[in-house]
């Protein structure tokens, strides 16, 4: 009789083995909430310069329901990060002390970043010099050498994200090969509507960069890089619909946090922190891989909750002040661009007419 016990338990063992192994959405949630875990544990137990970026990234990257990244596709994406802070830091180091160039070059740089991107050109390279350059000016306004840390520790921090990739994977590897989604090949052909969208684009931007980094407004800063990313594709609907869901991800991710953070306070320990975020990150994955509506707010939603848990540890931080202050930052933007698209396109790229004649 006991026999036949554990032979029943064992078949149901392995049943169960087989059955989350074998499932593709199941093993996702599992890496997703391994990678962050594991990931926050490194970051703020070694606690290098910029550390919070490495689980920020990592929770970006496997809310995608991408395979496991390519040696080459690595590589690339570690040299483009690379580049585009080197490009940055030329940018405060060189240009910053004259004004007049600096601007100059600095709406040449967003258009090409922006024409490139129309064009078919890496996601990862633009977001990663739209940081660069929007962010590494306001800080080498203040100090050059400050400038200079920030660069080497989110390239860092970057590249350790890649290295933390390729460990979810190899320890929650996909149950069947699957490949990227193959995207559009990158044109370098000269495109007239890339170009028009690239300018719109650099229109919108501009005016608010040039004013932030000469002026110093670092406390705004946000203001500028969610204007930046928001106008990605400069079309009135769609950048207010990328306002709207980054303000919705926001408010789920404060809900959240907001527990989340009162329950690290009554219990200061590392590793009831860790199997706190291990728990939270499960019902987010599970929720992120579900393929329900709501799931692109779960995968920004998360984000939200790392970057506001990580403030409000700072010292004398209040989180109320963190959460409403990123959601009026986040309006704010929403606000520029929409104003910003709807001048446009009313004095300058106004829409096609077809005109009927009888």
């Amino acid at each position: 009789m006991s026999i036949k016990v554990t032979n029943h338990s064992a078949n149901i063992g392995t049943y169960i083995r087989k059955s989350i192994f074998t499932d593709v959405g199941t093993m996702r949630v599992l890496r997703f909430a391994f990678g962050v875990t594991l990931s926050c544990g490194l970051a703020y137990g070694i606690n290098w310069p910029l550390a919070f970026l490495m689980p920020v990234f990592t929770a970006m990257i496997l809310a995608m329901p991408l395979p496991k990244p390519s040696v080459k596709a690595s590589f690339n994406n570690m040299m483009s990060t690379l580049k585009a802070f080197a490009i940055g830091l030329a940018f405060s180091l060189f240009f910053l002390q004259y004004p007049i160039v600096y601007l100059i070059a600095l709406a040449l740089v967003l258009f090409h970043l922006y024409y490139y991107l129309n064009r078919g050109g890496s996601f990862w390279f633009t977001l990663m010099s739209m940081i660069a350059i929007l962010v590494l000016p306001m800080i080498a306004n203040s100090n050059e050498g400050l400038a200079i840390g920030f660069s080497a520790g989110f390239v860092y921090s970057s590249w350790l994200t890649i290295a933390m990739l390729w460990l979810a994977h190899f320890v929650f590897p996909d149950p069947n090969f699957t490949q990227f989604p193959i995207k559009p090949k990158y044109s370098k052909a000269y495109s007239n509507i890339a170009a028009k969208t690239a300018l719109k684009s650099t229109l919108v931007v501009f005016p608010i960069a040039a004013i932030f980094i000469s002026y110093g407004l670092s406390d705004y800063l946000l203001v500028m890089v969610f204007s930046a990313l928001f106008i990605l594709k400069p079309d009135l609907a769609e950048g207010k619909q990328a306002g709207q869901n980054s303000l919705l991800s926001t408010l789920l991710g404060g809900a959240f946090a907001c527990g989340f953070y009162w329950l690290i306070v009554a219990v200061p320990q590392f590793n009831f922190y860790l199997l706190l975020l291990l728990a939270t990150a499960l019902f987010f994955g599970r929720h992120i891989f579900s393929g329900s509506p709501m799931a692109k707010y779960y995968s920004s939603g998360f984000i939200a909750l790392l970057v506001i848990v990580n403030s409000a540890m700072a010292a004398d931080s209040n989180f109320s002040e963190i959460l409403i202050q990123r959601v009026l930052l986040i309006c704010s933007a929403v606000f520029y661009i929409m104003s910003a698209l709807k001048v446009l396109e009313r004095y300058w790229f106004k829409p096609n007419k077809s005109v009927v004649s009888k």
